[in-house]
């Protein structure tokens, strides 16, 4: 891409490098931000009325969960929305367990926060430890896949193993630290298919060595078991608060002596390393920019401070970068030059593989539909 077709958005920080199809108005502004404010008017309750809708939101979970050990799941990743999650939940007198997907790639630090925040919110943790001989091969097929959004195995785990426990416990709610404020932008291109286990079986079997046998997973009917017959709730416990990463951030650090990871993300070294070097390298993907505009238009930032922050690159620490490529070929026992040849790989997407995306986005359709009508 020329200089003469470089174009970025007036209001945030993207442009048609991280997005080549993005859509710009007669005013410059990008079609992230309208995606923002449409999100905000159907997910987050209005200002005046967050307490009330928070208030009967947990008057609910504690309701469902009489004569329960626990009352709802959490998801925790060491991160700051999880815990400030995990935070919130005691503050409001919930009971907690909460749920930690092990793939094998945290950061001492990461576990360093999470021992803390359990021993000081007293509360309770099981850990899913993922077997690393398959979970690597698993890994190894998305980069030799070529796609860009090669955490979508980890994240799927994640929500598999959210589901199972709050069915084994019989936990209606399963409260979650993705929010719209810190989360609210991101391409579809750059990571598609989280749900959607015909896409990692497909890429698995194209490029993998081992068969997939106890990776947490969600066929298509058991999600939708899961969703219509299975009375589970996942709700977005942030966006029901006045949610301000910053100052979340500075109350976890006080209150827990969590100790901040420099980006998000980055409690998880496969992750600091993906998003800082793999997807900028061969995607042209800087998630920062997706990161920062969407607390541009939350009003956690302003756009000059956001410029700032992308000029810097991924990596502060070149020493770093170093430590964890070798690490991270280590690990997965991949060789420099295979993994120059997995960086030199024509990028493909989730279109080029087996997959029920589509079907995926129909069944998600009709059920906020019916949602919406009260009718389920």
């Amino acid at each position: 891409m020329t200089l003469d077709n470089y174009k970025q958005c007036t209001k945030t920080i993207m442009d048609n490098i991280a997005d080549p199809q993005i859509i710009f108005d007669d005013k410059g502004v990008c079609n992230y931000v309208r995606e923002y404010e449409r999100l905000v008017r159907m997910r987050i309750p209005p200002s005046g009325k967050l307490e009330e809708n928070l208030r009967l939101i947990i008057d609910k979970i504690k309701s469902a969960g009489k004569g329960k050990e626990y009352d709802c799941i959490i998801g925790l990743s060491g991160g700051v929305d999880s815990s400030y999650v995990a935070y919130l939940v005691v503050q409001y007198g919930l009971r907690p367990l909460a749920i930690h997907l092990d793939n094998g790639w945290d950061s001492e630090l990461a576990v360093s926060n999470i021992e803390k925040l359990i021993k000081k919110l007293n509360i309770d943790l099981f850990t899913e430890v993922l077997d690393w001989n398959e979970f690597k091969d698993i890994q190894l097929s998305y980069l030799k896949a070529s796609v860009p959004d090669g955490e979508i195995p980890t994240d799927h785990a994640i929500y598999a193993t959210l589901y199972k426990y709050a069915s084994k416990f019989k936990i209606k709610y399963i409260l979650s630290g993705t929010n719209i404020r810190t989360e609210g932008i991101l391409p579809r291109s750059w990571a598609r298919g989280h749900l959607d286990f015909k896409y990692i079986k497909g890429i698995v079997k194209k490029f993998g060595k081992v068969k997939i046998r106890q990776f947490p997973h969600l066929t298509l009917f058991r999600l939708l078991l899961y969703n219509l017959f299975g009375n589970l709730k996942m709700i977005s416990l942030l966006d029901y608060v006045d949610y301000n990463k910053s100052d979340a951030t500075k109350i976890l650090e006080d209150n827990l002596g969590w100790i901040r990871y420099g980006s998000k993300h980055y409690e998880s070294v496969y992750t600091r390393f993906y998003q800082g070097f793999i997807l900028p390298r061969k995607f042209n993907i800087d998630k920062r920019k997706a990161h920062l505009s969407t607390l541009i238009c939350s009003g956690q930032i302003d756009r000059e401070s956001a410029l700032n922050e992308i000029k810097l690159p991924p990596y502060l620490d070149s020493d770093l970068l170093r430590q964890d490529l070798e690490f991270v070929r280590k690990k997965l026992n991949i060789t420099q030059t295979e993994f120059d040849k997995v960086m030199d790989a024509p990028p493909k997407s989730i279109n080029d593989f087996p997959n029920n995306f589509e079907l995926i986005e129909k069944f998600r359709t009709i059920y906020n539909f019916l949602k919406k009508r009260k009718i389920i």
